[in-house]
């Protein structure tokens, strides 16, 4: 997303922001749909039930809607947003009594990772065989890391926010979130290497 394109989403969310908080309900309903499939993606990375994944998201913008009037604008309202949905995500799998489960990464998220683009060409049984097995490493890669490298990867490469915003969402400095990037991605290397060799 371009700077200009940033910006101009911004206003235009603040300005709904302020019709909401003047009582208008329907601006949030725009908020709704602007966002409701970005969230619901993030939420099923945690959530891995479908029906539980929307009522997790819904309880998201119930909580976003009912705080509204805290949310100040120091940062964007989608990282504010994410944030919310981040840690009712969480906070449902505590209830449920389980551990975060793993972040589910397809074939297409994998090409982001370093030398995946060797294996693409080639589609012969093996090569698919080894992409499948590459796939499944970096899921149960991702899994096993620390929480906080867990979060900080995920909303990096699979839902593709800025450092900044990721710093925001995490109610980090920027400087912890380059580091947790920077050791799950090298976690996730050592892990890939013995594949790629």
């Amino acid at each position: 997303m371009s700077k200009g394109h940033e910006n101009t989403a911004r206003s235009s969310d603040e300005e709904l922001i302020k019709r909401v908080k003047a009582g208008e309900r329907q601006a949030f309903d725009i908020l709704v749909g602007k966002y409701q499939s970005k969230i619901i993606t993030l939420v099923s990375r945690y959530v891995k039930d479908p029906h539980q994944a929307l009522d997790v998201s819904q309880e998201a913008f119930v909580k976003a809607y009912k705080g509204l009037a805290t949310f100040r604008g120091d940062s964007a309202f989608y990282t504010w947003l994410y944030r919310i949905a981040i840690n009712t995500a969480k906070n449902h799998l505590v209830a449920e009594g389980r551990r975060q489960p793993d972040s589910a990464i397809d074939v297409q998220d994998a090409e982001q990772y370093a030398d995946y683009h060797e294996l693409k060409d080639t589609a012969t049984p093996e090569s698919m065989l080894l992409s499948e097995e590459i796939k499944l490493t970096v899921s149960s890669a991702i899994k096993h890391l620390p929480e906080d490298l867990k979060i900080a990867i995920t909303l990096r490469e699979l839902e593709g926010l800025t450092y900044e915003a990721i710093a925001e969402a995490m109610d980090c400095p920027i400087g912890t979130v380059r580091s947790r990037i920077f050791r799950a991605r090298e976690a996730i290397g050592k892990v890939l290497a013995p594949l790629l060799n």
